[in-house]
């Protein structure tokens, strides 16, 4: 499976910003988690970082073009107000699901609303960084 993983604004400070939300592991052991993963399973699986809107939306769209199979981010910030990410998530079909370290249901009241969620086909929060390697697993079963 071709999956692209991408992730907002902030998540390249892990280990570094809000230890007690995220936790200590950096950024680094999360992508070492990632191709772990993806070697075990045979899976073709990119990360993508970027704090610019734009630049997230640019590479949605690039996904388009490569016929990823599936997507999975985490919009950090973006996930409560942008929807030119979320109209650029809905533009095309392919399974998506949205990631979040920490419980946002359990946060700040406006961390309770998800523009991005409705157009993706799950929502994982509150997993910690195994969030992701369940993402990976459930866009297979979907």
């Amino acid at each position: 499976m071709n999956i692209l993983i991408i992730n907002g604004p902030n998540i390249n400070f892990l280990g570094i910003r809000e230890k007690g939300i995220y936790g200590n592991q950096d950024y680094n052991y999360l992508l070492e988690m990632i191709d772990k993963k993806a070697k075990e399973t045979g899976d073709d699986i990119e990360v993508f970082q970027s704090n610019g809107e734009g630049e997230i939306i640019d590479r949605i769209q690039q996904a388009y073009h490569e016929k990823k199979d599936a997507i999975i981010i985490n919009p950090g910030a973006y996930t409560h107000y942008s929807y030119a990410i979320r109209d650029a998530l809905a533009s095309f079909e392919c399974k998506k699901i949205e990631v979040h370290i920490s419980n946002v249901h359990k946060r700040e009241e406006f961390r309770h609303i998800s523009v991005t969620a409705p157009v993706c086909d799950g929502q994982i929060v509150g997993m910690g960084l195994y969030g992701y390697i369940m993402a990976i697993d459930a866009v297979k079963m979907i």
